[in-house]
């Protein structure tokens, strides 16, 4: 695609596929679920294009990287791990970088910023908001309170049992499942009724997806299942254990903030509230601004490349 260069860097023992593209200030990219270094095409050429060096791994468990076997090695400190190495691999020149995330890139992005604020310039991160630590109930016993087992975190929970369903519906099925989600409503995975459609009923793609992108990230999730991706989601309670020490902590780093109006984590409750109404300001302090996308879904940087890379080519040139 357009001049971009693949190679792999051994961070912490694992090997790490990255994108890159471009010269001068470095912003890494960091992806979500289920995604790949692929969601963040469009992002990587338009700003290679203005003058900076973009760098989109894929995180472990995920594409072309190494994917440890071990449910309990896809913490945030692993994950933020990985990130340290590969920017002291890249970039060992740059003390600090610019970052995007999005999906659980964007909680791994909150997590790089809490652990190391120094290694970070500034912020765009889009669809999911700080979720502050609560010290009095781990994050699942939440889940399960407000949403009920059927929510699709809570059934990721077991080992195997959802990569099992996943397996009967197909690969390239389940991708367009998540991909062309735009149910502002929580995603409920009942047992055994996959996401609700008769099997073999069509999935219309929208105009900003094509056969050709799910044909590749189909080719890269055929290869190594979803179980790393999943493992993200396993390791929620436990990642809450061991961020204690950052109970109340801020995120000391300038921020700009993106979610659609259709995204279902807009959506999930308490989330408009925490955004518009303090909360999200007073432990993001250098929070500079909040965009609610009108008609926009989740994937909101494949759907509506062209302003979200003007978003983030804006923000960072201020610094």
């Amino acid at each position: 695609m357009e001049g971009i260069e693949h190679r792999t860097v051994n961070v912490n023992g694992i090997n790490m596929h990255i994108a890159e593209k471009g010269q001068g200030p470095v912003i890494l990219f960091i992806h979500g679920f289920p995604e790949l270094w692929y969601t963040w095409r469009h992002q990587i050429i338009a700003l290679a294009s203005q003058g900076y060096r973009a760098v989109a791994p894929d995180l472990r468990g995920y594409g072309d990287t190494d994917a440890p076997p071990s449910i309990t090695s896809y913490t945030c400190f692993h994950v933020v791990g990985d990130l340290i190495a590969l920017l002291d691999a890249v970039a060992p020149d740059q003390d600090k970088v610019f970052v995007v995330g999005h999906d659980w890139g964007a909680l791994i992005a909150w997590y790089l910023c809490l652990f190391r604020p120094d290694r970070v310039k500034a912020l765009v991160n889009m669809s999911v908001v700080l979720s502050p630590r609560n010290p009095k109930r781990k994050p699942l016993d939440s889940l399960r309170a407000i949403y009920g087992n059927d929510y699709y975190i809570c059934r990721f929970q077991e080992p195997g049992e959802i990569e099992a369903e996943f397996a009967q519906l197909g690969t390239a099925t389940v991708l367009k499942e998540f991909l062309t989600y735009r149910n502002p409503g929580p995603l409920f995975l009942p047992k055994g009724k996959g996401f609700g459609h008769p099997p073999g009923a069509p999935i219309v793609l929208p105009s900003w997806l094509s056969e050709e992108d799910i044909n590749y990230y189909a080719s890269k999730f055929e290869k190594t299942g979803f179980t790393g991706g999943v493992n993200y989601y396993r390791d929620l309670d436990l990642n809450w254990e061991l961020t204690a020490p950052w109970t109340r902590a801020q995120i000391k780093v300038p921020v700009k903030f993106i979610v659609g109006d259709l995204d279902l984590t807009y959506n999930s409750v308490g989330t408009k509230d925490y955004i518009h109404k303090g909360g999200f300001k007073r432990d993001v302090p250098l929070l500079e601004e909040v965009i609610v996308l009108e008609d926009v879904g989740h994937f909101l940087h494949e759907e509506k490349p062209d302003e979200i890379n003007k978003h983030i080519y804006d923000f960072f040139q201020k610094f």
